[in-house]
């Protein structure tokens, strides 16, 4: 698919991979709508890509009522989407024992769980609905997704339990989505990062991240923004990729602590 002239959604659009994956997208001709709960935030970096081109909608993935509300609205400023980015998501480091002998807090598993794995789903299945109704471009294509999963689905580290199970779970999500929604032209594809220099990478101490960078393989950094977003942007214009996992690490595997 041609980027140039379509609508784009990009959950978790107001920072990180995220926001990096927003700004190439308008770059290649898209008009994107950033999906966030933190408004104000998505505002500013809409402003920044420009008016013509971006427009920020507050939305929560775990409720179906936000998510349709802004999948409206983005649909009213931009016209029906083709494109999603499913980058929204939140990391979670506890232990199963904790350090005083009780049993990790169910409710931090469940809301890792609901946001990283059922939220993106949630996204996922309301735009898959309204792309399916689209006329097929020339090669019959519909409409492209990519959820966002992370290398600690396949290598998680001690206390990663919750975060790998959801970033596992749409891992194994992608394939039978990918040929659940073949009939309607629209393809799945999922990318899995490693360590990247997001806003949140950046607040850990300079010693700590460069310790992490020196874990890579090679290129021995940290991975940038705009990588991911070259990759991202190519799953949408590369139309035999579907139902595939790509990997973005610098043959980086995870140790375990």
């Amino acid at each position: 698919m041609n980027i140039q002239g379509h609508a784009a959604i990009v959950t978790g659009g107001a920072s990180g991979l995220g926001e990096a994956t927003a700004r190439e997208l308008a770059r290649l001709g898209a008009k994107v709508a950033l999906l966030d709960v933190n408004l104000a935030l998505a505002q500013q970096v809409a402003a920044d890509i420009g008016a013509d081109r971006a427009i920020a909608c507050a939305c929560d993935i775990t409720s179906s009522d936000s998510v349709a509300a802004a999948l409206a609205q983005a649909a009213a400023a931009h016209g029906p989407a083709r494109i999603l980015m499913n980058i929204a998501g939140i990391g979670s480091a506890k232990r199963v024992v904790q350090k005083d002998g009780s049993a990790a807090p169910l409710e931090d598993f469940a809301r890792v769980i609901t946001i990283n794995l059922i939220g993106s789903y949630n996204v996922s299945r309301l735009f898959a609905a309204a792309c399916a109704k689209l006329a097929p471009l020339d090669d019959g294509e519909r409409g492209v997704m990519m959820f966002t999963a992370s290398v600690a689905a396949f290598d998680g580290q001690v206390g990663q339990q919750a975060y790998s199970a959801s970033k596992g779970g749409l891992v194994g999500m992608t394939l039978p989505m990918a040929r659940d929604l073949a009939q309607h032209g629209i393809r799945v594809c999922t990318l899995a990062p490693g360590l990247f220099a997001t806003p949140l990478m950046k607040q850990l101490p300079e010693p700590v991240q460069q310790s992490l960078a020196a874990s890579i393989p090679f290129p021995s950094r940290l991975g940038k923004p705009e990588e991911f977003a070259q990759l991202a942007c190519h799953i949408v214009t590369n139309s035999h990729l579907n139902g595939e996992v790509i990997r973005l690490d610098g043959a980086l595997r995870m140790a375990p602590r």
